[in-house]
């Protein structure tokens, strides 16, 4: 059995990463297939419906990028950055920019809302998405999420406290 599948999944990744290095088409097929759902775990609640199409620029942006990678070991923090970038760029283009502020939340029991979770995450922004996944999903700091998202600290933390409230106004509704 080759290193790679003998390993638990993050040593999996990182040896991939090493064998695609190396020009192992094999290992680079494999490794994208090793990341698709990690990435799509990320995108699909910031990009909602168009998460698909985020995990593809994802995907192809981790493709095209991967000699860039300085550190193997590094690969997981690396996919999410991209991929965090990816959902909000896609989620953007998509028009899917909707105000923080929810002032036509369905009342409570309309079937409209259905008590679901990805209603209420649609009707924030892109930005707000963000933070959101990145703090309560993916169990982030708010500087480590504000770096991965290039902004000030401060930027996500106001970020995150408008996004929860909404989130919380609207699910309440």
């Amino acid at each position: 059995m080759p290193p790679a599948e003998a390993a638990g999944p993050v040593d999996r990744g990182v040896a991939l990463v090493r064998a695609a290095r190396r020009g192992d088409t094999l290992a680079l097929h494999d490794l994208l297939d090793h990341l698709t759902p990690y990435i799509a775990r990320i995108c699909r609640p910031i990009a909602l419906d168009d998460g698909p199409d985020a995990t593809q620029e994802a995907l192809v942006a981790v493709f095209t990028s991967l000699r860039s990678l300085r550190e193997p070991e590094a690969l997981y923090g690396w996919v999410r950055a991209i991929s965090v970038r990816e959902a909000v760029r896609v989620a953007r283009r998509a028009a899917r920019v909707r105000p923080a502020e929810l002032p036509d939340v369905p009342e409570r029991g309309d079937p409209l809302l259905a008590a679901d979770i990805g209603d209420v995450l649609a009707r924030l922004s892109p930005a707000h998405r963000a933070v959101l996944v990145l703090r309560d999903v993916e169990g982030m700091d708010e500087e480590s999420a504000a770096a991965l998202l290039g902004v000030p600290a401060g930027t996500a933390k106001s970020r995150l406290h408008r996004a929860r409230q909404s989130f919380r106004r609207a699910w309440s509704a």
